[in-house]
This record gives C-alpha cells, sequence and structure tokens, in this order.
C-alpha cells in the first residue's frame, strides 16, 4: 500500500504546473528561482549549508544542475524528544517548600513539576559542603597553626636547619638507577600510563557519559506543495544509521507518525530518509511570514523617517536639496516598503521546523 502511494506521490509531483508567480508573501508559497535566491542567502550566511546535486537521472530541470537541494551534515541531538515532554501530572505535582531564618520567619515557595526526574549533573548533585569557620574562631585556629610543624626525613623540624650534609647524594642512593627504570619501557603484561593498551581490553562506560546522535538534514524544493520539505537522516553515536522507531524518539510526539514518515529521497535512486510532509507549509508559513513582515515593516519605516528627518535638516543647514518630483510618494508611504524578502524564507522555514524536531539542532540561524 505504501509503495501505490508513493508511485502516485511521484506521478501528482510530475504532473503538477511549475509555480511561476511569487506568492510568498500572500499564500506562503515561493516559485523554484525564489527557492534558489533563499538557498544561496542561506548558504552565504550559514556556510554549514551547501548545495548539492545529486543523482544526475534524478535532476528537477526547474532547478540549476548544480543547485538541487540543500544539505548539512553532522548536526548534533542530544536528548530524546520524549524528555521535553509534558504531561497533566507533571503540571499537577506541585509541593510547597519552606524556607525559614533565624529569627523564625519562613518564606514559602511552590516547587512545580516536583515529580520529575531529576537529571544527573553537577548543579543537582552538588554533593557535600563542609561549613567554613566563623571568624570568631581566628585565636583557636593561630593556636592550631602555632603547633605545625614541617619535618623532612631527617626529622628536622621548623627551628632547625638540616645539615647540607645530610641531603643524600643521587650517586650514593642510587636514585639515577630508579629514575632509569622509570623512565624504561614498560614490561609485557603490565599497564603504565605511557604504554599503548589494545582496544578490546578496554571497557566503554556509558554510566554518565552521554550519547550524542546526529543527523544529516537535507531541504528540496516540493514542487507540487510548492514550498521547502525537509529530510532527516540520523546516525548514533558509532555512526551506525538509526531506525525508523529510533528516529521517531526524537521527533514530537504530535507530528511522528503522523506528518513525520519514512519516504524515498527524491534526489536518489536507493536513499530512505524521514521526512516532514509538507502539506501545511504554505499556511503555517504565511501566518508567521505576515507576523514577521509587520515588524520589518516598522522597521523600516522607523529607518525611513530617520532618514528623512536627517535630511530635511541638512537642507536647512546648507540651503539647499533635492526638488521633489511628481512621483515621489510619502515618507510614510507602506507601498514603497519593502518587508520582508524571499530571501529570508528557509531561515523562517528552519524555525519553523526546529518546532517538530526539538532535540535536532537544525535551526543554525539564531542570529535571526
Amino acid at each position: 500500500m505504501h509503495a501505490i502511494q508513493q508511485q502516485y506521490w511521484a506521478v501528482r509531483d510530475y504532473l503538477s504546473p511549475v509555480l511561476k508567480e511569487s506568492k510568498f508573501k500572500e499564500h506562503g508559497r515561493i516559485t523554484p528561482e525564489e527557492f534558489v535566491a533563499a538557498g544561496d542567502f542561506l548558504s552565504y550566511k550559514f556556510p554549514v549549508w551547501t548545495w548539492e546535486k545529486g543523482d544526475a537521472s534524478k535532476a528537477r530541470d526547474y532547478l540549476p544542475a548544480d543547485k538541487q537541494y540543500l544539505v548539512t551534515r553532522g548536526v548534533p541531538c542530544l536528548r530524546r524528544a520524549t524528555s521535553l515532554a509534558y504531561t497533566d501530572a507533571d503540571e499537577d505535582a506541585e509541593r510547597l517548600l519552606s524556607f525559614g531564618d533565624s529569627s523564625g520567619a519562613a518564606d514559602e515557595w511552590v516547587e512545580t513539576h516536583a515529580g520529575r526526574k531529576a537529571t544527573v549533573d553537577s548543579a543537582a548533585n552538588p554533593g557535600i559542603i563542609d561549613d567554613i569557620p566563623d571568624l570568631d574562631g581566628e585565636n583557636e585556629l593561630a593556636s592550631a597553626m602555632g603547633n605545625v610543624s614541617i619535618s623532612s626525613t631527617t626529622g628536622a623540624t621548623v627551628n632547625e636547619t638540616p645539615d647540607l650534609d645530610d641531603i643524600p647524594d643521587m650517586e650514593e642512593e642510587d636514585l639515577e638507577e630508579g629514575e632509569d627504570e622509570a623512565t624504561a619501557a614498560p614490561k609485557a603484561g603490565v599497564p603504565s600510563s605511557g604504554a599503548v593498551i589494545d582496544a578490546s581490553e578496554i571497557e566503554v562506560a556509558k554510566g554518565n557519559l552521554l550519547q550524542v546522535r546526529t543527523y544529516d538534514v537535507m531541504i528540496t524544493y516540493d514542487k507540487y506543495y510548492q514550498t521547502p520539505r525537509i529530510w532527516l537522516i540520523g546516525y548514533d553515536e558509532n555512526r551506525t544509521p538509526l531506525t525508523p522507531p529510533q528516529i521517531f524518539q526524537d521527533v514530537s510526539a504530535d507530528h511522528a507518525l503522523k506528518t513525520v514518515t519514512i519516504e524515498a529521497f527524491p534526489h536518489s535512486a536507493t536513499l530512505q530518509a524521514a521526512s516532514v510532509h509538507p502539506c501545511k507549509h504554505a499556511s503555517v508559513m504565511k501566518k508567521v511570514i505576515e507576523r514577521m513582515n509587520a515588524g520589518v515593516v516598522e522597521e523600516q519605516l522607523a529607518a525611513r523617517k530617520k532618514e528623512s528627518k536627517e535630511s530635511k535638516e541638512s537642507k536647512k543647514k546648507w540651503g539647499f536639496g533635492r526638488k521633489a518630483g511628481k512621483d515621489d510618494k510619502g515618507v510614510g508611504d507602506e507601498e514603497e516598503v519593502e518587508g520582508m524578502r524571499v530571501d529570508f524564507y528557509l531561515v523562517v522555514f528552519l524555525k519553523f521546523i526546529a518546532s517538530i524536531v526539538p532535540t535536532i539542532e537544525v535551526d543554525s540561524t539564531t542570529a535571526f
């Protein structure tokens, strides 16, 4: 059934027309040319992303031959998605904490999510800290320090200066031979700090080590939905490919096996990868772009007003300025403001995808 569905999607994608008119602000869709422009901006600003051409037999003719899809490799995934999930029981697990002082007054605090297990780290387990002595006991400390004496191998105290003749000579005590034995090559079968140990003799400790997964993330252009599409290929700490159930551990529970499925990668004849289905991408991107575009328009209008004010001050200072033409519009007219450019489309797209795969650090554009 799944194979028939994939064949249907392939035929549907082949018969779909190529979008020619820009619709990214009105409908959240982009043309192939805008996808290439957004990809060029992403790879220029963030070099971890690069263009790939894929298999020549799978190349799309509406995209440049050397810019078929974007890829970034070795994206870390430090935790599983289940570790970020909060349940109703976690919200209700609250307890009242009371902190009292020497005066008898107590402050009460509410601890939320008290039922969740604490992670094992230095902050949650600081250990036992010894009491620091008060300054009132400085006399006792001074008397205790007065009884401290420095003794050597000859039994000399602080008040006694050791005789230089009592210090043993290296030749007399055969210390050179001992030094040669310490620096000599270790004997067979005797481990030492400088010896090379076979890898099979080392026991791998897994208790407190962080098992880090990595992902190769690809962005392709979906001709039918006219939006970018994300693809994921996961590896464990030994660079062994992850199985589909393991990949779904790193996907939000609301999207695993629903909008995130295992599909055939369109630019390879054999590769299978996890894909976020793009059926809702256009509507979500439209809403996100509308919100971000409002802020961009405000910033651009403020910059225009500032430039106009500086221009008027300069005109008053020098007594001349450019004469306004018939086609000049007011500075406050929003029609002159460009707003958000299509170059930023993939930057916004990655921030949207980060909510679907919260533990995979696909968004490398945190500066924007």
